[in-house]
Protein backbone atom coordinates (compact mmCIF):
# COMPACT_ATOMS: atom_id res chain seq x y z
CA UNK A 1 0.00 0.00 0.00
CA UNK A 2 2.66 1.89 0.85
CA UNK A 3 4.69 1.92 -2.18
CA UNK A 4 1.32 2.68 -4.52
CA UNK A 5 0.83 5.86 -2.39
CA UNK A 6 4.52 6.72 -3.48
CA UNK A 7 4.26 5.79 -6.87
CA UNK A 8 1.18 8.31 -7.46
CA UNK A 9 3.01 10.84 -5.93
CA UNK A 10 5.76 10.41 -7.83
CA UNK A 11 3.76 9.96 -11.09
CA UNK A 12 1.75 13.61 -9.99
CA UNK A 13 5.47 15.30 -9.09
CA UNK A 14 6.43 13.97 -12.95
CA UNK A 15 3.16 16.02 -14.15
CA UNK A 16 3.02 19.49 -12.32
CA UNK A 17 6.89 19.20 -13.16
CA UNK A 18 6.32 18.98 -16.93
CA UNK A 19 3.36 21.50 -16.58
CA UNK A 20 5.65 24.03 -15.06
CA UNK A 21 7.75 23.48 -17.78
CA UNK A 22 5.92 23.85 -20.55
CA UNK A 23 4.01 27.34 -19.28
CA UNK A 24 8.06 28.24 -19.39
CA UNK A 25 8.61 28.18 -22.77
CA UNK A 26 5.94 30.64 -24.18
CA UNK A 27 4.76 34.03 -23.42
CA UNK A 28 1.56 33.96 -24.79
CA UNK A 29 -1.24 32.74 -22.93
CA UNK A 30 -2.79 29.42 -24.65
CA UNK A 31 -6.12 30.46 -24.27
CA UNK A 32 -5.41 33.91 -26.67
CA UNK A 33 -3.80 31.60 -28.95
CA UNK A 34 -6.88 29.22 -29.32
CA UNK A 35 -9.04 31.93 -29.80
CA UNK A 36 -7.90 33.43 -32.52
CA UNK A 37 -6.89 29.95 -33.89
CA UNK A 38 -11.10 29.06 -33.35
CA UNK A 39 -11.31 33.01 -34.89
CA UNK A 40 -9.31 32.58 -37.77
CA UNK A 41 -11.40 29.15 -39.43
CA UNK A 42 -14.36 31.05 -38.38
CA UNK A 43 -13.17 33.84 -41.06
CA UNK A 44 -12.03 30.73 -43.43
CA UNK A 45 -15.87 29.75 -42.92
CA UNK A 46 -16.92 33.51 -44.99
CA UNK A 47 -15.27 32.12 -47.99
CA UNK A 48 -18.23 29.55 -48.55
CA UNK A 49 -20.65 32.36 -47.50
CA UNK A 50 -19.43 34.83 -49.88
CA UNK A 51 -19.63 32.36 -52.72
CA UNK A 52 -23.09 30.75 -51.57
CA UNK A 53 -24.82 34.09 -51.26
CA UNK A 54 -23.80 35.52 -54.88
CA UNK A 55 -24.59 32.92 -56.61
CA UNK A 56 -28.04 32.87 -55.26
CA UNK A 57 -28.16 36.82 -55.94
CA UNK A 58 -27.02 35.65 -59.39
CA UNK A 59 -29.08 34.28 -62.27
CA UNK A 60 -29.35 30.97 -62.45
CA UNK A 61 -26.86 30.57 -65.81
CA UNK A 62 -24.17 32.28 -64.18
CA UNK A 63 -24.78 31.01 -60.59
CA UNK A 64 -21.55 28.21 -60.64
CA UNK A 65 -19.26 30.69 -62.27
CA UNK A 66 -19.13 33.19 -58.72
CA UNK A 67 -19.28 30.18 -56.39
CA UNK A 68 -15.41 29.06 -59.13
CA UNK A 69 -14.37 32.62 -59.23
CA UNK A 70 -14.85 33.36 -54.83
CA UNK A 71 -13.05 29.52 -53.84
CA UNK A 72 -10.19 29.88 -56.69
CA UNK A 73 -9.68 33.71 -55.68
CA UNK A 74 -9.21 31.83 -51.87
CA UNK A 75 -6.34 29.73 -53.24
CA UNK A 76 -4.37 32.57 -55.74
CA UNK A 77 -4.84 34.75 -52.15
CA UNK A 78 -3.12 32.15 -49.98
CA UNK A 79 -0.63 31.61 -52.58
CA UNK A 80 0.61 35.65 -52.57
CA UNK A 81 0.00 35.72 -48.98
CA UNK A 82 2.60 33.17 -48.53
CA UNK A 83 4.63 34.54 -50.95
CA UNK A 84 5.06 37.70 -49.92
CA UNK A 85 1.88 39.22 -49.16
CA UNK A 86 2.39 39.10 -45.41
CA UNK A 87 5.88 40.85 -45.71
CA UNK A 88 4.54 43.42 -47.74
CA UNK A 89 1.36 44.12 -45.58
CA UNK A 90 3.26 43.93 -41.70
CA UNK A 91 7.24 43.52 -42.04
CA UNK A 92 8.08 45.76 -39.10
CA UNK A 93 11.57 46.66 -40.83
CA UNK A 94 9.99 48.90 -43.52
CA UNK A 95 9.82 52.69 -42.85
CA UNK A 96 8.39 54.01 -45.71
CA UNK A 97 4.90 54.41 -44.08
CA UNK A 98 3.34 53.00 -47.49
CA UNK A 99 4.27 49.26 -47.61
CA UNK A 100 6.08 46.73 -46.39
CA UNK A 101 9.52 45.28 -47.95
CA UNK A 102 10.49 41.63 -48.44
CA UNK A 103 11.98 40.80 -45.18
CA UNK A 104 9.34 38.19 -44.59
CA UNK A 105 9.13 36.78 -47.84
CA UNK A 106 8.25 33.12 -47.81
CA UNK A 107 7.12 33.72 -44.41
CA UNK A 108 11.00 33.70 -43.21
CA UNK A 109 11.72 34.36 -39.58
CA UNK A 110 7.90 34.15 -38.84
CA UNK A 111 7.53 32.38 -35.95
CA UNK A 112 7.39 32.89 -32.34
CA UNK A 113 8.16 36.36 -31.67
CA UNK A 114 5.47 38.54 -30.77
CA UNK A 115 3.09 40.05 -33.83
CA UNK A 116 3.13 43.04 -35.14
CA UNK A 117 -0.42 43.76 -34.47
CA UNK A 118 -0.82 42.66 -31.00
CA UNK A 119 1.88 41.28 -28.43
CA UNK A 120 -0.67 38.70 -26.97
CA UNK A 121 -0.25 36.45 -29.67
CA UNK A 122 2.98 35.15 -31.66
CA UNK A 123 3.78 36.26 -35.31
CA UNK A 124 2.76 32.80 -37.15
CA UNK A 125 -0.36 32.93 -35.69
CA UNK A 126 -1.33 36.67 -36.59
CA UNK A 127 -0.18 35.92 -40.60
CA UNK A 128 -2.45 33.40 -40.78
CA UNK A 129 -5.33 35.80 -39.17
CA UNK A 130 -4.78 38.37 -41.42
CA UNK A 131 -4.26 35.93 -44.47
CA UNK A 132 -8.12 35.18 -43.53
CA UNK A 133 -8.84 38.26 -43.78
CA UNK A 134 -7.01 38.47 -47.31
CA UNK A 135 -9.42 35.74 -48.58
CA UNK A 136 -12.36 37.37 -47.66
CA UNK A 137 -11.44 40.45 -49.63
CA UNK A 138 -10.70 39.15 -52.39
CA UNK A 139 -13.45 37.06 -52.35
CA UNK A 140 -15.84 39.80 -52.06
CA UNK A 141 -13.92 41.81 -54.79
CA UNK A 142 -14.90 38.92 -57.07
CA UNK A 143 -18.86 40.05 -57.00
CA UNK A 144 -17.54 43.03 -59.30
CA UNK A 145 -17.32 39.90 -62.47
CA UNK A 146 -20.90 39.00 -62.38
CA UNK A 147 -22.27 37.31 -65.11
CA UNK A 148 -20.07 38.84 -67.82
CA UNK A 149 -16.54 38.28 -66.55
CA UNK A 150 -14.07 35.64 -67.43
CA UNK A 151 -12.28 33.42 -64.39
CA UNK A 152 -9.10 33.42 -65.80
CA UNK A 153 -8.20 37.15 -65.74
CA UNK A 154 -10.05 37.72 -62.75
CA UNK A 155 -7.25 35.54 -61.06
CA UNK A 156 -4.70 37.59 -62.59
CA UNK A 157 -6.18 40.31 -61.40
CA UNK A 158 -6.45 39.00 -57.96
CA UNK A 159 -2.88 38.22 -57.67
CA UNK A 160 -1.82 41.76 -58.70
CA UNK A 161 -4.33 43.74 -56.53
CA UNK A 162 -3.44 41.79 -53.60
CA UNK A 163 0.33 43.20 -53.99
CA UNK A 164 -0.32 46.53 -55.55
CA UNK A 165 -3.75 47.62 -53.83
CA UNK A 166 -4.70 45.10 -50.35
CA UNK A 167 -0.90 44.78 -48.97
CA UNK A 168 -0.52 49.03 -49.07
CA UNK A 169 -3.77 49.27 -47.56
CA UNK A 170 -3.15 47.00 -44.73
CA UNK A 171 0.15 48.60 -44.21
CA UNK A 172 -1.15 51.74 -43.39
CA UNK A 173 -3.21 51.37 -40.66
CA UNK A 174 -1.90 48.08 -39.09
CA UNK A 175 1.89 48.21 -39.90
CA UNK A 176 3.19 49.98 -36.85
CA UNK A 177 5.27 52.26 -39.22
CA UNK A 178 1.94 53.03 -41.48
CA UNK A 179 1.57 56.34 -42.35
CA UNK A 180 -2.18 55.81 -40.88
CA UNK A 181 -1.39 54.11 -37.84
CA UNK A 182 0.85 57.41 -36.82
CA UNK A 183 -1.31 59.54 -37.56
CA UNK A 184 -4.26 58.03 -35.02
CA UNK A 185 -6.49 56.25 -37.26
CA UNK A 186 -9.17 54.07 -35.66
CA UNK A 187 -9.91 51.29 -37.98
CA UNK A 188 -10.47 48.05 -35.90
CA UNK A 189 -10.77 45.03 -37.93
CA UNK A 190 -10.73 46.44 -41.61
CA UNK A 191 -12.84 49.37 -42.49
CA UNK A 192 -10.52 50.30 -45.35
CA UNK A 193 -8.50 47.80 -46.19
CA UNK A 194 -11.07 44.76 -46.42
CA UNK A 195 -14.61 46.99 -46.61
CA UNK A 196 -13.66 49.84 -48.58
CA UNK A 197 -10.94 48.22 -50.60
CA UNK A 198 -13.46 45.54 -51.81
CA UNK A 199 -16.39 48.06 -52.65
CA UNK A 200 -14.59 50.41 -54.26
CA UNK A 201 -12.29 48.02 -55.49
CA UNK A 202 -15.51 46.27 -57.28
CA UNK A 203 -16.73 49.09 -58.66
CA UNK A 204 -13.56 50.56 -60.56
CA UNK A 205 -13.56 46.60 -61.56
CA UNK A 206 -17.22 46.78 -62.75
CA UNK A 207 -16.75 50.25 -64.74
CA UNK A 208 -13.88 48.97 -66.43
CA UNK A 209 -15.82 45.40 -67.47
CA UNK A 210 -18.93 47.22 -68.36
CA UNK A 211 -22.68 46.89 -68.42
CA UNK A 212 -24.58 43.92 -68.97
CA UNK A 213 -26.24 43.36 -71.70
CA UNK A 214 -29.61 45.78 -71.63
CA UNK A 215 -31.88 42.34 -72.30
CA UNK A 216 -30.01 40.57 -69.55
CA UNK A 217 -31.20 43.38 -66.76
CA UNK A 218 -34.58 43.46 -67.63
CA UNK A 219 -36.90 41.50 -65.47
CA UNK A 220 -34.00 40.34 -63.39
CA UNK A 221 -34.51 38.28 -60.58
CA UNK A 222 -31.92 36.35 -58.22
CA UNK A 223 -31.92 32.80 -58.90
CA UNK A 224 -31.98 31.25 -55.21
CA UNK A 225 -33.11 33.43 -52.64
CA UNK A 226 -32.51 30.74 -50.04
CA UNK A 227 -29.40 30.55 -51.09
CA UNK A 228 -29.07 34.07 -50.27
CA UNK A 229 -29.96 33.68 -47.24
CA UNK A 230 -28.01 30.89 -46.61
CA UNK A 231 -24.37 32.39 -47.63
CA UNK A 232 -26.07 35.50 -45.16
CA UNK A 233 -25.79 33.83 -42.15
CA UNK A 234 -22.92 31.70 -42.69
CA UNK A 235 -20.81 35.33 -42.98
CA UNK A 236 -22.68 36.35 -39.92
CA UNK A 237 -21.58 33.46 -38.15
CA UNK A 238 -17.78 33.98 -39.50
CA UNK A 239 -18.24 38.05 -38.82
CA UNK A 240 -18.32 37.23 -35.55
CA UNK A 241 -14.72 35.43 -35.55
CA UNK A 242 -13.72 38.55 -37.86
CA UNK A 243 -14.62 41.17 -35.19
CA UNK A 244 -14.13 39.42 -32.21
CA UNK A 245 -11.02 38.01 -33.02
CA UNK A 246 -9.49 41.51 -34.00
CA UNK A 247 -9.18 42.10 -30.23
CA UNK A 248 -6.37 39.29 -30.82
CA UNK A 249 -7.03 37.60 -27.17
CA UNK A 250 -10.04 35.90 -25.28
CA UNK A 251 -10.62 39.23 -23.60
CA UNK A 252 -13.65 41.82 -22.89
CA UNK A 253 -12.68 43.93 -25.58
CA UNK A 254 -13.19 40.51 -27.98
CA UNK A 255 -17.13 40.02 -26.34
CA UNK A 256 -17.90 43.58 -26.74
CA UNK A 257 -17.11 43.03 -30.56
CA UNK A 258 -19.26 40.27 -31.04
CA UNK A 259 -21.94 42.08 -28.95
CA UNK A 260 -21.63 45.62 -31.12
CA UNK A 261 -21.93 43.03 -34.50
CA UNK A 262 -24.98 41.73 -33.40
CA UNK A 263 -26.34 44.71 -32.91
CA UNK A 264 -25.33 46.10 -35.65
CA UNK A 265 -26.44 43.43 -38.09
CA UNK A 266 -30.18 42.97 -36.43
CA UNK A 267 -31.07 46.68 -36.80
CA UNK A 268 -29.77 46.76 -40.05
CA UNK A 269 -31.27 44.08 -41.24
CA UNK A 270 -34.86 45.09 -39.79
CA UNK A 271 -34.37 48.85 -41.08
CA UNK A 272 -33.29 47.89 -44.52
CA UNK A 273 -36.66 45.40 -44.82
CA UNK A 274 -38.81 48.17 -43.61
CA UNK A 275 -37.30 50.39 -45.88
CA UNK A 276 -38.44 47.87 -48.82
CA UNK A 277 -41.84 47.00 -47.82
CA UNK A 278 -42.78 51.01 -48.37
CA UNK A 279 -42.20 50.58 -51.54
CA UNK A 280 -43.73 47.15 -52.55
CA UNK A 281 -45.45 46.38 -48.92
CA UNK A 282 -43.36 42.91 -49.12
CA UNK A 283 -41.09 41.95 -46.39
CA UNK A 284 -38.45 40.87 -48.84
CA UNK A 285 -35.79 38.55 -47.47
CA UNK A 286 -33.25 39.59 -49.90
CA UNK A 287 -33.93 43.07 -48.29
CA UNK A 288 -33.33 41.62 -44.87
CA UNK A 289 -30.13 39.97 -46.17
CA UNK A 290 -28.06 43.22 -47.55
CA UNK A 291 -29.32 45.27 -44.28
CA UNK A 292 -27.67 42.57 -42.27
CA UNK A 293 -24.38 42.72 -44.07
CA UNK A 294 -24.59 45.90 -44.51
CA UNK A 295 -24.76 46.11 -40.96
CA UNK A 296 -21.87 43.92 -40.06
CA UNK A 297 -19.84 45.72 -42.57
CA UNK A 298 -20.25 49.04 -40.40
CA UNK A 299 -19.21 46.82 -37.36
CA UNK A 300 -16.18 46.19 -38.89
CA UNK A 301 -14.25 49.10 -38.12
CA UNK A 302 -16.26 50.05 -35.43
CA UNK A 303 -16.84 47.21 -33.58
CA UNK A 304 -14.20 47.16 -31.07
CA UNK A 305 -14.43 51.13 -30.55
CA UNK A 306 -17.97 51.93 -29.25
CA UNK A 307 -20.54 51.24 -26.73
CA UNK A 308 -23.41 48.46 -27.56
CA UNK A 309 -25.94 52.19 -27.79
CA UNK A 310 -23.53 53.28 -30.03
CA UNK A 311 -23.59 50.20 -32.28
CA UNK A 312 -27.62 50.33 -32.20
CA UNK A 313 -27.53 54.23 -33.77
CA UNK A 314 -25.10 53.18 -36.28
CA UNK A 315 -26.82 49.83 -37.41
CA UNK A 316 -29.68 52.07 -38.02
CA UNK A 317 -27.85 54.61 -40.13
CA UNK A 318 -25.84 51.92 -42.22
CA UNK A 319 -29.40 50.44 -42.64
CA UNK A 320 -31.00 53.64 -44.31
CA UNK A 321 -27.81 55.02 -46.00
CA UNK A 322 -26.53 52.32 -47.40
CA UNK A 323 -30.30 50.91 -48.98
CA UNK A 324 -30.27 54.46 -50.71
CA UNK A 325 -26.76 54.33 -51.60
CA UNK A 326 -27.68 51.25 -53.96
CA UNK A 327 -29.30 54.27 -56.37
CA UNK A 328 -25.96 55.37 -56.73
CA UNK A 329 -24.87 52.81 -59.45
CA UNK A 330 -27.99 53.67 -61.60
CA UNK A 331 -26.52 57.58 -61.67
CA UNK A 332 -23.45 56.81 -62.30
CA UNK A 333 -24.03 54.48 -64.85
CA UNK A 334 -21.88 51.60 -63.37
CA UNK A 335 -23.21 48.10 -63.53
CA UNK A 336 -22.15 47.16 -59.89
CA UNK A 337 -24.16 43.99 -60.45
CA UNK A 338 -23.89 42.82 -56.14
CA UNK A 339 -24.26 46.45 -54.87
CA UNK A 340 -20.76 46.01 -53.55
CA UNK A 341 -20.40 50.06 -53.18
CA UNK A 342 -23.30 50.29 -51.37
CA UNK A 343 -22.72 47.81 -48.87
CA UNK A 344 -19.12 47.23 -48.62
CA UNK A 345 -17.86 50.51 -49.43
CA UNK A 346 -20.56 53.11 -47.70
CA UNK A 347 -20.92 50.44 -44.83
CA UNK A 348 -17.39 50.60 -44.11
CA UNK A 349 -16.89 54.47 -44.86
CA UNK A 350 -20.04 54.58 -42.24
CA UNK A 351 -18.28 52.31 -39.33
CA UNK A 352 -15.00 54.72 -39.85
CA UNK A 353 -16.90 57.64 -39.09
CA UNK A 354 -18.48 56.05 -36.18
CA UNK A 355 -15.61 55.51 -34.41
CA UNK A 356 -15.13 59.53 -34.66
CA UNK A 357 -18.07 60.20 -32.71
CA UNK A 358 -18.33 57.30 -30.44
CA UNK A 359 -14.98 55.37 -30.17
CA UNK A 360 -14.23 55.18 -26.49
CA UNK A 361 -11.44 55.37 -23.90
CA UNK A 362 -13.06 52.38 -21.68
CA UNK A 363 -13.92 50.07 -24.45
CA UNK A 364 -10.60 50.65 -26.50
CA UNK A 365 -8.72 49.52 -22.88
CA UNK A 366 -11.13 46.82 -22.28
CA UNK A 367 -8.17 43.86 -24.12
CA UNK A 368 -5.80 45.26 -21.31
CA UNK A 369 -3.54 46.64 -24.13
CA UNK A 370 -4.57 49.42 -25.59
CA UNK A 371 -4.80 51.52 -21.99
CA UNK A 372 -3.99 55.01 -23.01
CA UNK A 373 -5.72 55.43 -26.06
CA UNK A 374 -8.36 59.01 -26.35
CA UNK A 375 -11.24 58.00 -28.44
CA UNK A 376 -13.36 60.10 -30.49
CA UNK A 377 -15.85 62.95 -29.47
CA UNK A 378 -17.58 60.91 -26.65
CA UNK A 379 -13.61 61.56 -24.74
CA UNK A 380 -13.83 65.09 -26.48
CA UNK A 381 -11.02 64.43 -29.24
CA UNK A 382 -12.80 66.67 -31.81
CA UNK A 383 -9.88 66.54 -34.04
CA UNK A 384 -10.67 62.41 -34.35
CA UNK A 385 -13.29 63.14 -37.01
CA UNK A 386 -10.64 64.99 -39.66
CA UNK A 387 -8.07 61.73 -39.08
CA UNK A 388 -10.88 59.15 -40.03
CA UNK A 389 -12.28 61.71 -43.31
CA UNK A 390 -8.65 62.13 -44.46
CA UNK A 391 -8.13 58.45 -43.99
CA UNK A 392 -11.39 57.76 -45.73
CA UNK A 393 -10.53 59.56 -48.99
CA UNK A 394 -7.23 58.17 -49.20
CA UNK A 395 -8.13 55.10 -48.98
CA UNK A 396 -10.87 55.30 -51.74
CA UNK A 397 -8.67 57.38 -54.26
CA UNK A 398 -5.84 54.96 -54.34
CA UNK A 399 -8.07 52.07 -54.03
CA UNK A 400 -10.12 52.98 -57.30
CA UNK A 401 -7.40 54.47 -59.29
CA UNK A 402 -4.77 51.54 -58.66
CA UNK A 403 -7.90 48.78 -59.20
CA UNK A 404 -8.69 50.46 -62.68
CA UNK A 405 -5.52 50.52 -63.67
CA UNK A 406 -4.69 46.97 -62.67
CA UNK A 407 -7.87 45.75 -64.43
CA UNK A 408 -7.47 48.13 -67.79
CA UNK A 409 -3.90 46.88 -67.92
CA UNK A 410 -4.59 43.07 -67.51
CA UNK A 411 -7.11 43.56 -70.66
CA UNK A 412 -4.61 45.00 -72.82
CA UNK A 413 -3.00 41.24 -72.72
CA UNK A 414 -3.82 39.28 -75.73
CA UNK A 415 -5.71 36.45 -74.38
CA UNK A 416 -7.12 38.01 -71.15
CA UNK A 417 -9.76 39.76 -72.21
CA UNK A 418 -11.78 40.77 -69.40
CA UNK A 419 -15.09 39.90 -70.71
CA UNK A 420 -16.90 36.99 -72.23
CA UNK A 421 -18.59 37.07 -75.79
CA UNK A 422 -22.06 38.90 -76.37
CA UNK A 423 -23.18 35.34 -77.16
CA UNK A 424 -21.49 33.91 -73.72
CA UNK A 425 -23.39 35.98 -71.45
CA UNK A 426 -26.34 34.99 -73.68
CA UNK A 427 -25.75 31.01 -72.56
CA UNK A 428 -24.28 32.01 -69.23
CA UNK A 429 -20.61 31.50 -67.71
CA UNK A 430 -21.75 28.75 -66.51
CA UNK A 431 -21.74 26.81 -70.10
CA UNK A 432 -18.84 28.78 -71.52
CA UNK A 433 -16.76 29.42 -68.84
CA UNK A 434 -17.09 26.42 -66.48
CA UNK A 435 -18.72 23.74 -68.14
CA UNK A 436 -21.19 22.80 -65.14
CA UNK A 437 -23.99 24.01 -63.52
CA UNK A 438 -25.34 25.01 -59.78
CA UNK A 439 -28.41 22.70 -60.44
CA UNK A 440 -28.04 20.49 -63.39
CA UNK A 441 -31.59 19.92 -63.79
CA UNK A 442 -34.17 21.15 -67.01
CA UNK A 443 -36.85 23.40 -65.62
CA UNK A 444 -40.40 23.94 -67.99
CA UNK A 445 -41.43 27.70 -68.36
CA UNK A 446 -43.39 28.92 -65.67
CA UNK A 447 -46.46 28.77 -67.96
CA UNK A 448 -48.06 25.74 -68.23
CA UNK A 449 -48.88 27.26 -72.61
CA UNK A 450 -45.76 27.90 -73.14
CA UNK A 451 -44.79 24.46 -73.68
CA UNK A 452 -47.56 22.33 -73.80
CA UNK A 453 -49.39 21.48 -76.96
CA UNK A 454 -52.76 22.87 -76.49
CA UNK A 455 -54.03 25.50 -77.60
CA UNK A 456 -52.55 27.53 -81.04
CA UNK A 457 -49.87 26.32 -83.02
CA UNK A 458 -47.09 29.12 -80.78
CA UNK A 459 -47.09 26.71 -77.92
CA UNK A 460 -46.13 23.69 -79.61
CA UNK A 461 -42.86 25.66 -81.02
CA UNK A 462 -42.22 27.34 -78.50
CA UNK A 463 -42.26 24.06 -76.69
CA UNK A 464 -38.51 23.04 -77.76
CA UNK A 465 -36.92 25.59 -76.04
CA UNK A 466 -37.38 25.26 -72.20
CA UNK A 467 -35.99 27.07 -69.81
CA UNK A 468 -32.86 25.54 -67.65
CA UNK A 469 -29.64 25.36 -66.87
CA UNK A 470 -28.51 27.57 -70.26
CA UNK A 471 -31.82 29.46 -70.14
CA UNK A 472 -33.74 29.47 -73.02
CA UNK A 473 -31.18 28.55 -75.25
CA UNK A 474 -31.83 25.25 -76.63
CA UNK A 475 -29.37 22.15 -76.60
CA UNK A 476 -28.18 20.37 -79.67
CA UNK A 477 -31.05 17.66 -79.47
CA UNK A 478 -34.05 20.24 -78.90
CA UNK A 479 -32.57 22.03 -82.06
CA UNK A 480 -32.76 19.35 -84.32
CA UNK A 481 -36.23 18.21 -82.77
CA UNK A 482 -37.27 21.74 -84.06
CA UNK A 483 -36.38 21.36 -87.29
CA UNK A 484 -37.64 17.90 -87.08
CA UNK A 485 -41.25 19.43 -86.42
CA UNK A 486 -40.89 22.10 -89.27
CA UNK A 487 -40.01 19.19 -91.55
CA UNK A 488 -43.26 17.23 -90.61
CA UNK A 489 -45.37 20.44 -90.85
CA UNK A 490 -44.36 21.38 -94.10
CA UNK A 491 -44.78 17.43 -95.68
CA UNK A 492 -47.96 16.48 -93.65
CA UNK A 493 -48.69 13.03 -93.96
CA UNK A 494 -52.10 10.97 -93.91
CA UNK A 495 -52.24 11.73 -89.81
CA UNK A 496 -54.81 14.03 -89.42
CA UNK A 497 -53.06 17.47 -87.22
CA UNK A 498 -55.07 15.84 -84.11
CA UNK A 499 -52.98 13.10 -84.20
CA UNK A 500 -49.29 15.29 -83.97
CA UNK A 501 -47.60 15.19 -81.11
CA UNK A 502 -44.78 16.47 -79.75
CA UNK A 503 -41.90 13.94 -78.26
CA UNK A 504 -40.56 16.13 -75.01
CA UNK A 505 -37.46 15.49 -73.53
CA UNK A 506 -37.96 12.68 -70.95
CA UNK A 507 -36.71 15.07 -68.29
CA UNK A 508 -39.65 17.05 -69.25
CA UNK A 509 -42.08 14.69 -69.37
CA UNK A 510 -41.07 14.03 -65.54
CA UNK A 511 -41.11 17.08 -64.51
CA UNK A 512 -44.76 17.29 -66.22
CA UNK A 513 -46.32 14.58 -64.44
CA UNK A 514 -44.51 15.89 -61.01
Amino acid sequence: MFNVMALRESIWEMLDATLKKRDTTTQFDRGDISFIIIAGAMVFFMIPGIAFLYSGLSRRKSALSLIWAVSASNAVCIFQWYFWGYSLAFSPTATNGFIGNLANFGLINVLGDPSPGSPLIPDLLYSFYQMEFACVTVGILMGGIAERGRVLPAMIITFLWMTLVYCPLACWPWNINGWAFKYGVFDYAGGGPVEIGSGIGGLAYSWVLGRRQEKELQNFRPYNVSMVNLGTFMLWFGWLGFNGGSAFGANLRAIMAVWNSMLAAAFGGIVWCLLDYRLERKYTMVGFCSGTIAGLVAATPASGYIHPWAAVIMGIVTGVVCNYATKVKSLIHVDDALDLFAEHAVGGILGLLANAFFASRSIIALDGVNLNVTGGWVDHNWKQLYIQVAYICAVCSYTFVVTALIVKCVDCIPGLHLRTTAEGEKLGLDEVEIGEYANDYIEVRRHFMDWTTSGNGTGAHRSSVVAGDKHDQPTIAQRDQQQNLHIEESHPDTNSADEKTLDLPHADTASVSS
